[in-house]
């Protein structure tokens, strides 16, 4: 056994196995055991073997890191991509778009031809059309806010004859401009079921006024005949006024005198009508009634009127009451412009002051009753008391029936020393004014001549 030993470099002496670091197995039976040393021997160099390794890569980790400060900064987290910059992702977004709609940014589909896209833009068009002309058919129709004209503005005298149609109805009121559209406003009476409930009568209305509203005015009189006598006309002019309205009796009979009323009141004597008390206003009627009864209500409607108007100015210039009207009828036959009434009245004032004639052919016309044509020299010259070219002073009644604003401008006329005016050439029926003869002149030449050119352009 002694010949197995050996000893070290130092001399000292190694049991077999020792050698190799292996301790000898306790067990006295497995000191000896070949196998088991073997086995001892190869766990241990396994061992050994991994250890080396790992030494190996910690340094060659050491070696090939740089040093700590020229390590880079983490500037994310483990595994993220890098962050782009503001440039770098609108270039990917442009990218994007091209890969999935093409090179120049459109549909990568197969275009259609042309002949294809013409028709749709035309059938495009088309229903725009269509549709923009339903839109308006229905805004014209049924005049919805903001279009609904609503009650209109001015007046319009629409006169509706017995037995009249649907159909004139719509194109009396489209003449006189209360209606924009006949057809539309006859559509209109049959959607709301009114075709027949229009009375006869004489209308107070208004320009451009609704459908709705025109509708109401002619249906909604509670089975009245609406009966409206114009400011300014006189007995023979009411009496054709009223001629259609199927109301029963002669209105120049009934308006000579009326029983309870008495003219000379207001400073008339005995007149042979009562030419310049029947006022002009709107009065509702029975279907058939008698002129009698407007008559009775047109003296009423006199009476409160001319109660509340202030005639002391005109009591200071000696005239009466029935003088008032007598210059008032003048007003209404001769100013069409409503500012005009208190210059004109001013006129009259004036001339009758210095005894002056008036010169005002409305007298004319009334005793001939010629309101549309020539005056003849004839008529010019006749010697009757209304002819005021040759009589000075007021006319021996009323030429008309004036209402309140002429009556008014006649009992307080303007402060101004006009002595006379002419009618503009193409002035619309407006006056040019003057205080002197000179200036009448010129006025007159400037008339005929505006009529005179008038006449060379026509």
């Amino acid at each position: 056994m002694a010949d197995d030993w050996f000893a070290d470099t130092e001399g000292n002496l190694t049991a077999p196995g020792e050698e190799d670091g292996l301790t000898p197995p306790t067990d006295e039976f497995g000191r000896d055991d070949p196998a088991a040393l073997e086995r001892e021997r190869r766990r241990r160099g396994r061992e050994a073997r991994r250890k080396a390794r790992k030494g190996r890569t910690a340094q060659e980790e050491v070696a090939e890191s740089p040093p700590a400060a020229e390590r880079p900064v983490p500037t994310a987290r483990q595994g993220s991509p890098p962050r782009r910059t503001a440039r770098q992702r609108a270039s990917a977004g442009r990218e994007a778009l091209r890969q999935r709609f093409g090179r120049d940014g459109g549909d990568p589909r197969p275009r259609p031809p042309r002949g294809a896209i013409r028709r749709r833009r035309i059938i495009a068009l088309a229903l725009l059309l269509v549709g923009a002309l339903l839109v308006w058919f229905l805004v014209a129709f049924f005049q919805p806010p903001p279009f609904d004209p609503g009650e209109g503005s001015g007046q319009a005298i629409v006169t509706v004859p017995e037995g009249a149609t649907a159909g004139e109805v719509a194109d009396l009121l489209t003449e006189n401009d209360v209606v924009s559209n006949a057809t539309l406003f006859e559509w209109r009476l049959e959607l709301a079921g009114k075709t027949d409930q229009i009375l006869p009568g004489r209308y107070v209305l208004a320009h451009d006024m609704s459908y709705g509203t025109a509708i109401d005015r002619l249906t909604n009189s509670g089975g009245k005949v609406n009966v409206t006598i114009p400011e300014g006309e006189d007995r023979t002019q009411i009496a054709q006024t009223i001629g259609d309205l199927g109301l029963s009796g002669d209105y120049l009979a009934a308006s000579k005198s009326s029983k309870g009323f008495d003219p000379n009141r207001y400073g008339a004597h005995d007149p042979k009508s009562l030419e310049g008390f029947l006022f002009p206003a709107t009065y509702e009627l029975d279907p058939g009634a008698s002129v009698n009864r407007l008559v009775s209500q047109q003296l009423q409607a006199f009476k409160q009127n001319i109660a509340g108007v202030d005639m002391s100015y005109a009591k200071s210039k000696n005239l009466t009451v029935y003088d008032v009207l007598i210059i008032a009828s003048m007003i209404d036959k001769e100013v069409m412009v409503p500012s005009e009434r208190p210059l004109v009245a001013a006129v009259i004032y004036n001339r009758l002051s210095r005894g002056m004639p008036l010169g005002i052919d409305a007298t004319t016309r009334y005793q001939f009753h010629n309101y549309t044509g020539e005056i003849t020299q004839s008529q010019l010259r006749s010697p009757s008391a209304y002819n005021t070219r040759t009589h000075a002073g007021l006319t021996p009644t009323p030429i008309g029936n004036p209402g309140l604003d002429a009556i008014e401008a006649a009992a307080l006329p303007a402060k101004v020393d006009y002595l006379c005016y002419v009618v503009k050439a193409g002035g619309n029926g407006q006056h040019c004014f003057a205080a002197t003869e000179a200036e009448f002149n010129k006025l007159v030449a400037a008339y005929q001549q505006g009529r005179a050119a008038a006449h060379c352009r026509s």
